[in-house]
């Protein structure tokens, strides 16, 4: 009978603790999904329609008011990630998308997204590894799929570099 008490006394604390790491995974794998809040959807619509019409600074702060209002509402980061590629800003595209993977990791649209934010930086390897795991989820029919391998083969654009030789200095000279 000791020998039973000092085995219980001694295993029982880790037991419990197992028993309630497997209760908590098997909660969180039976999460609904994410219901977004009705305010955050109005405010994307219309961030939709700002971007559509050219007003890149007004969608984005539609869309970051809708973030204010449901962090969690993953198509925020893709319409954030879309002004800012709008404006050039790859790098702040990339850092959208990668959110959205985050909460997805499985987005198609994110995805492919990041994946041609990546080719406008340079980052052509790094495109493919996307382009590979879109193929895995979706096949090479997908549209996602096809833009991204479109935007691949085209290569990220031409960066205008400007040489001393292009530059005609003033032939002037000046005493103060």
């Amino acid at each position: 009978l000791p020998a039973l008490k000092e085995f219980a006394m001694r295993y029982f604390p880790a037991a419990v603790a197992l028993s309630l790491l497997g209760a908590v995974t098997a909660s969180i794998g039976q999460a609904a999904p994410h219901q977004a809040d009705p305010r955050a959807v109005e405010l994307v619509a219309q961030g939709k329609a700002q971007l559509a019409a050219g007003n890149v600074q007004e969608a984005q702060d539609s869309f970051e008011a809708a973030l204010a209002v449901d962090p969690a509402y993953s198509a925020v980061y893709l319409q954030l990630a879309e002004a800012a590629r709008r404006e050039g800003l790859q790098g702040k595209a990339i850092h959208y998308y990668q959110q959205a993977l985050a909460k997805e990791p499985n987005n198609i649209v994110a995805i492919s997204g990041e994946g041609e934010a990546m080719v406008a930086k340079g980052a052509v390897a790094k495109a493919k590894e996307n382009l590979a795991k879109l193929k895995s989820i979706c096949g090479d029919k997908c549209g996602e799929t096809q833009q991204l391998a479109a935007a691949i083969a085209a290569g990220p654009p031409q960066q205008k570099v400007l040489t001393a030789e292009a530059v005609t200095p003033d032939a002037t000279v000046t005493q103060k």
